[in-house]
């Protein structure tokens, strides 16, 4: 206890505003790489390398150094390279992939038009399944991450296009059952088990599993799930626990629409504004 009072005590003797500073660019190191591996299995692996290189820290700094262990400061302080070696190895899909956004050309002018791509191939599977009445449950992802639904399922990771759907939900194909999982322009996870809402009817319709999936999984997370019904072929789309039954392809259009322009990052809706703006008043001019 006391070296750990002694050590509180040095640190303090350091400018505030400059502790401050260093701990809140650590935060928001830490806070992107979570956010980053949200939902995927590098983010316990990068919690578990964190964990062990913060109480590695504070054993070497308060214990070995303080009783002048130099043998064992020497051989933890080896142990720790060697830690920080193994998550380097571990983490080579999550740093490539991160490595990639950072060198994508032009990534926040190019989301938005990724994002309306992905809506329109969505809405072109949905059109061809309802008109074959092959049932199928398409979650879209938003803020809430879903990754301890992902896991149920089985990893696709793969961009979105109207033929993967389309094969995905096929009758008889071995990912047909359960959810499909959307994470903006990439298709993460099939046949993932989904929460069930409550039985109950709709317009003095019995819900099927489909759509009590769908309510259960949206009232829980903000994603929003689109239903295709296997006896009738309608499409119907649930957001915040509700069900919206029977909708149309236009009226599919907007919800998608509406849904992937929140997902756009804040960072390309500011530099969009001056754009709208100054077009807005180009035409009004002429």
């Amino acid at each position: 206890m006391e070296v750990l009072i002694d050590y509180i005590r040095r640190v303090a003797g350091y400018d505030w505003w400059v502790v401050a500073i260093e701990l809140i660019l650590i935060g928001l190191v830490v806070y992107w790489a979570v956010d980053f591996l949200e939902g995927t299995r590098g983010e316990r692996l990068f919690r578990g390398v964190l964990f062990i290189l913060i109480v590695g820290v504070l054993v070497l700094r308060l214990i070995v150094r303080r009783l002048q262990f130099e043998r064992l400061e020497y051989l933890y302080g080896g142990f720790l390279v060697a830690v920080l070696i193994i998550a380097v190895v571990g983490f080579q899909p999550e740093i490539r992939r991160a490595l990639i956004r950072i060198g994508q050309p032009r990534f926040l002018a190019s989301s938005s038009q990724q994002l309306v791509k992905t809506a329109e191939q969505i809405i072109s599977a949905v059109t061809d399944l309802a008109a074959a009445k092959i049932g199928a449950i398409i979650v879209i992802e938003r803020r809430v991450e879903l990754g301890e639904f992902i896991e149920t399922g089985v990893r696709i990771d793969a961009e979105v296009t109207p033929e993967l759907l389309k094969t995905i939900f096929y009758p008889g194909t071995a990912l047909h059952d359960m959810a499909v999982i959307i994470r903006k322009e990439k298709v993460l996870a099939a046949r993932v088990q989904l929460p069930l809402a409550e039985p109950g009817t709709m317009d003095g319709v019995e819900l099927g599993s489909r759509h009590r999936a769908a309510i259960g999984i949206t009232a829980g997370s903000d994603a929003v799930v689109i239903v295709v019904s296997e006896e009738t072929g309608a499409v119907s789309v649930a957001e915040g626990g509700r069900l919206t039954r029977r909708i149309s392809e236009s009226q599919l259009r907007k919800q998608l629409t509406t849904t992937m322009d929140e997902m756009v990052p804040i960072a390309e809706r500011i530099w969009r504004l001056p754009w709208k703006s100054r077009s807005k008043d180009t035409s009004g001019i002429a």
